[in-house]
């Protein structure tokens, strides 16, 4: 997964929160939306397209399962035409050649199903509810690691909003400082190099000013872009409250974990679905080699304008017809004269109402080892959804494990950092009140702010990485991720 892949960059990502900036920070905000960490989940899983398409593609997968089904029916068609004919043409009613213009209609009804087909039509249906269920999984997978971005990116804010702050107040010291050495190399107390060095101060603490800045509103960016809002929307967000003592409190197993996101985390699940509905597709497959038997029935009629009926008769004399064989006389019978008339519509629909119903066997016997093929190309296929889905079981085994150790990882960091800004902080104490008396020079004295400054970026940028590591095992545990 993308997300975990930048796991390792979180670190550098994560800085300090000093209480009075934020303080100050949240009063500018009072006037804007704030949200929590639950609201920008919730905003990213109302709003989010990925979400949306997934959506589709199980309703559309809904929709193929329901038709599988269908196809269980018997199917039944009806047909109808009506022909308009000229010169020497078939009449449908007598099947025999007439010149004249005439006009036909007929029409059919017919139904069919089939008995046997090597069961593939169940096996379809089966594929398919497993092909639904993996549309239904992707979706949470899609969600599941939406949540770790919007949690990566919303602490992204916090640790740009924060080093804003912390730069803007280094800023601030260090134009003091600096209007000081101005006002101490007038008074012929302090050089030149002195000032230079104030002034060189300054200008870098303006530098990380415009940068933090910069990242800050990327940042903002970001997030906003997974919550799919408005560009123009303007928000800030709430840091979340949560003391040292419930920071990692739990003591994590990685086999523990790891078996229970097997049965949880939705890539270890799409995967499973993904193996079973290959296999099936064995089945279907192996269904061509199967005879196949139909049934049919149905029924029709049809009228012509040119069929004819006799309507009378009259005597019209005798006919010759042959001749005897001894005498060669003539045989003569009577004669008539006819009447003729179109035969009606209903009654010519009853006289060629016509039915059938068969059964059809179709058994195959060689037809270029399509058949074959199609089975062995499904074996090959359900053997790498196989290795896939080992590959994503030994990934989140891998990642779990890295999880783990970078907690433990942040746990020391976090530990060692403290005592390196206690450290730091009574250092720059001691050289402030020497500063202040002349015993230090204002080199010294940056110095020592610096590297105070610095320490105390880097406590409590590893606390929010302590906090992030722990919600990382909440993410592979299943829980909701909240502070």
């Amino acid at each position: 997964m993308k997300q975990v892949a930048n796991f390792s960059l979180l670190t550098k990502l994560f800085a300090t929160i000093m209480l009075t900036a934020a303080i100050s920070y949240g009063q500018k905000a009072s006037a804007q939306q704030v949200i929590t960490i639950q609201q920008a989940v919730e905003n990213t899983l109302k709003n989010n397209l990925q979400i949306k398409q997934a959506e589709f593609s199980a309703a559309l997968s809904d929709e193929t399962l329901r038709q599988s089904k269908y196809a269980l029916y018997p199917s039944l068609n009806g047909s109808a035409s009506y022909n308009k004919n000229f010169g020497r043409s078939i009449d449908p009613s007598t099947n025999q050649y007439i010149t004249e213009q005439f006009s036909s209609a007929n029409g059919s009804i017919s139904a069919g199903a089939d008995l046997f087909q090597g069961f593939q039509k169940i096996n379809v249906i089966k594929q398919n509810k497993i092909l639904l269920d993996a549309d239904k999984t992707n979706i949470e997978k899609i969600k599941n690691d939406l949540i770790l971005s919007v949690v990566t990116g919303y602490m992204q804010i916090l640790y740009n909003r924060d080093l804003l702050a912390a730069s803007e107040e280094q800023l601030k010291v260090a134009q003091q400082t600096s209007n000081r050495e101005q006002a101490l190399l007038d008074a012929g107390n302090k050089t030149l190099a002195d000032v230079s060095q104030a002034k060189s101060q300054v200008a870098v603490a303006e530098l990380n000013v415009t940068n933090a800045q910069n990242n800050l509103s990327i940042s903002y960016l970001t997030l906003n872009q997974l919550m799919e809002m408005p560009a123009n929307s303007k928000f800030e967000v709430q840091v979340p409250l949560v003391s040292d003592a419930k920071i990692a409190q739990d003591s994590y197993d990685a086999s523990a974990i790891y078996t229970t996101a097997l049965n949880t985390f939705p890539d270890i699940k799409l995967a499973a679905l993904r193996t079973a509905a290959a296999e099936k597709e064995i089945d279907i497959a192996k269904g061509n080699y199967s005879p196949r038997l139909s049934i049919g029935g149905g029924f029709g009629s049809n009228y012509s304008s040119g069929r004819q009926i006799i309507t009378s008769a009259s005597p019209n004399g005798t006919r010759v017809i042959g001749k005897t064989g001894t005498t060669n006389e003539d045989v003569v019978v009577p004669d008539f004269s006819y009447t003729y008339a179109t035969q009606n519509f209903n009654n010519q629909l009853k006289d060629n109402f016509n039915q059938f119903v068969g059964l059809s066997l179709s058994i195959p016997i060689f037809n270029g080892f399509a058949a074959r093929s199609s089975v062995r190309k499904a074996k090959i296929n359900y053997q790498n959804i196989q290795v896939q889905e080992s590959l994503a079981k030994n990934n989140l085994s891998k990642v779990i494990s890295q999880a783990v150790l970078d907690l433990r990882a942040a746990e020391s960091r976090y530990a060692s950092t403290q005592n390196a800004f206690n450290a730091q902080k009574d250092a720059y104490y001691v050289v402030e009140q020497r500063y202040n008396v002349g015993l230090v020079n204002s080199l010294d004295y940056s110095t020592a702010l610096t590297n105070r400054n610095k320490a105390e970026i880097d406590m409590i940028q590893a606390k929010y990485d302590l906090i992030f590591r722990a919600k990382v095992i909440d993410y592979y545990l299943g829980r909701q991720i909240t502070f």
